[in-house]
């Protein structure tokens, strides 16, 4: 039979930590590609949609730590993705993003179950910032 060697331990299998996902729905283009670049940055595996209904079906079949959504133009076009997020999993932080500062779709965001809205461009360093402070968050109080 063979004898354990001294000073050596079998080695334990390391599960890797699952990436928190992001969802990013924003029908401008640019934004998208700019909001998701700096969150893969940062090491979220990102989903960027930039389209409002196409974003409700992929967390309709997906799982996502968080949603950050454009409101789109006046008419609040966004508000669609809040329902549907909020229709499956109530505590799905979301976070909305306006073109310029409209109080009343500020309040139907905040209102509907929104985690804060802000108005682009939103900077890099804050974005993250934001992001990580709200996941930390949920993190506490799944725990």
């Amino acid at each position: 039979m063979p004898q354990a060697t001294p000073g050596l331990r079998k080695k334990h299998a390391v599960v890797p930590k699952r990436k928190q996902r992001v969802l990013v729905i924003d029908d401008d283009l640019n934004d998208l590609l700019y909001y998701s670049a700096i969150l893969q940055h940062e090491g979220y595996e990102v989903r960027p949609l930039a389209s409002y209904r196409e974003g409700c079906e992929y967390f309709d079949r997906e799982i996502f730590d968080l949603v950050i959504v454009s409101q789109g133009t006046a008419a609040f076009e966004g508000r669609l993705v809040l329902s549907c997020v909020f229709a499956k999993n109530r505590h799905t932080p979301v976070f909305v993003l306006s073109r310029s500062s409209d109080i009343d779709c500020y309040l139907e965001a905040m209102q509907l179950g929104a985690f804060d809205y802000r108005e682009k461009p939103v900077a890099a360093s804050e974005l993250a910032e934001m992001v990580a402070r709200q996941l930390r968050s949920a993190r506490t109080q799944a725990a």
